[in-house]
């Protein structure tokens, strides 16, 4: 295996529009990104494309294929667990439909590789309302949502609910030794919450985002609802030490 130190996981489900564009912008940056696919045996067959990218890039490329669609915060765990075992340094979560743009991941991993952080996270707030092409309920819902979660938490961050995040590993080993609770929203709130409970060294850094152009969004009401009163009981837990 290419022994590159940085791991792009993205989990996909049904998005063979942009998968393959995305894994060729990822790994044509000049820090030798990796990718891994987590995929949720997507109808549309997007492992399948994944499977021919790895034909060509056999050390750049990898895949997870999931029997069922078991949603994102599992996802990730199964990434980062994967990561851990095959050796990587930096971990990064990111969107598989352009709505983070893979340019930044060099900016991003600049802050874990030399300047001594160790989680860093792509804002849509840091320096205003940095979102393109989201009606305006939807992003009201999200920079709302980063307020209440800010509240709730006591973390001072401005973008919580951020999917866009670099990791050193030291910080996922860490935070999955405890159980990670959460699967959609609330999952990206926990794991900067844990990371910051255990005093590791958090940065935002702006970012646009961008809505999808392709393939459709996975967003649910549960999703928000699970951020809603999840957040109330993962501050409850960490009061009351149970």
């Amino acid at each position: 295996m290419y022994k590159g130190n940085s791991l792009v996981i993205i989990p996909s489900y049904n998005e063979s529009e942009n998968i393959i564009e995305i894994i060729n912008d990822i790994t044509k940056q000049k820090e030798s990104f990796n990718v891994l696919i987590v995929d949720d045996n997507s109808p549309d067959k997007t492992y399948e494309l994944v499977e021919e990218e790895i034909i060509k890039k056999p050390k750049r490329v990898f895949l997870i294929r999931r029997k069922k669609k078991l949603g994102l915060g599992t996802a990730y765990i199964e990434g980062f667990k994967w990561a851990i075992d095959n050796g990587y340094e930096r971990i990064f979560e990111m969107d598989a439909d352009y709505s983070h743009d893979p340019k930044d991941l060099s900016r991003m991993n600049v802050f874990l590789d030399n300047d001594g952080f160790d989680v860093v996270i792509g804002s849509r707030y840091i320096s205003g309302v940095n979102v393109v092409n989201w009606p305006i309920q939807r992003v009201l819902l999200s920079y709302f949502a980063s307020i209440y979660a800010r509240l709730i938490t006591g973390v001072p961050l401005t973008d919580l609910t951020s999917g866009f995040v670099g990791y050193k590993v030291s910080v996922l080993k860490s935070v999955l030794n405890e159980n990670v609770r959460f699967n959609g929203y609330a999952f990206q709130i926990e794991m900067k919450f844990k990371a910051y409970s255990k005093g590791f060294k958090i940065i935002e850094i702006p970012i646009i985002f961008t809505d999808r152009t392709k393939g459709e969004s996975k967003m649910s009401l549960s999703i928000v609802w699970e951020a809603v009163f999840g957040l109330l009981l993962l501050k409850i837990k960490q009061l009351f030490k149970f």
